[in-house]
């Protein structure tokens, strides 16, 4: 099984250049570990956090709690991801994330972070990478959300989670983890649950899609990635991935 150090290390070499040394230093941080079950908060909105968390199984969800108590979810994460690092930059969250089906976690103090940042910034650089990516993550879904139909929403969804599954190893055959509910599809998207419904069923007779107990399955990855217009050049990557 992958350490704390391995699985971040891999995780920021995917858009950065890590030296020996810089990676030497990544495996010096120390951390907590945390299990959370499905649902569970890992931070709360308003959240004023002394340390960074790190996914190391399951998946994680960033969303908004609105007043009503709905949730606009902004992206998902899964292992590898520091879905919090945004923390280390500003003094109070203005998000929440949460387990989606149960994760683990391990915990690094921001103040160890910060002082890799001075002696290694190569490594801190590549941390505050992730956090742009995220901001690029969080742009696609703005688009994604207010100039596509329902289907190709949705496309884009799936595209985008199976292909960041596969850069991080996640991929079972042509099948990853997406353990979220109808419901929370539709948070993450701006859809009714009917509007949900039916957008799955007609990706599903397309044979584009399978989406059943948590488990996304990719029937045709080519055609998928057209409905969708999905593009994974925002994901920032060093190397594109062939699927």
């Amino acid at each position: 099984m992958s350490t704390p150090n391995e699985v971040l290390t891999r995780k920021l070499k995917e858009h950065s250049s890590l030296s020996g040394d810089d990676i030497a230093e990544l495996s010096r941080l120390s951390y907590q570990r945390r299990r959370l079950d499905p649902n569970e908060d890992l931070i709360r909105q308003g959240d004023k956090p002394d340390v960074a968390a790190l996914v190391m199984s399951g998946m994680v969800g960033r969303y908004h709690l609105l007043k009503d108590g709905r949730r606009q979810y902004l992206s998902f994460h899964k292992r590898g991801d520091l879905p919090d690092a945004q923390s280390l930059f500003l003094d109070r969250m203005d998000h929440a994330v949460c387990a989606i089906g149960g994760a683990e976690m391990v915990l690094i103090p921001h103040v160890e972070i910060r002082r890799m940042f001075e002696r290694r910034p190569a490594a801190g650089f590549a941390i505050w990478r992730e956090t742009l990516i995220d901001a690029a993550i969080f742009r696609e879904a703005i688009t994604n959300n207010s100039s596509r139909t329902p289907r190709a929403r949705m496309a884009h969804l799936f595209c985008e989670i199976f292909y960041r599954a596969r850069i991080g190893g996640l991929i079972d055959g042509n099948s990853c983890d997406f353990p979220v509910s109808q419901t929370q599809i539709g948070e993450t998207l701006g859809m009714a649950i009917a509007t949900v419904s039916r957008t799955l069923q007609a990706l599903r007779r397309a044979r584009l899609i399978e989406f059943r107990g948590g488990r996304l399955a990719v029937g045709d990855w080519n055609r998928l990635t057209v409905q969708g217009d999905f593009n994974p050049e925002y994901l920032h990557l060093k190397r594109a991935v062939r699927i």
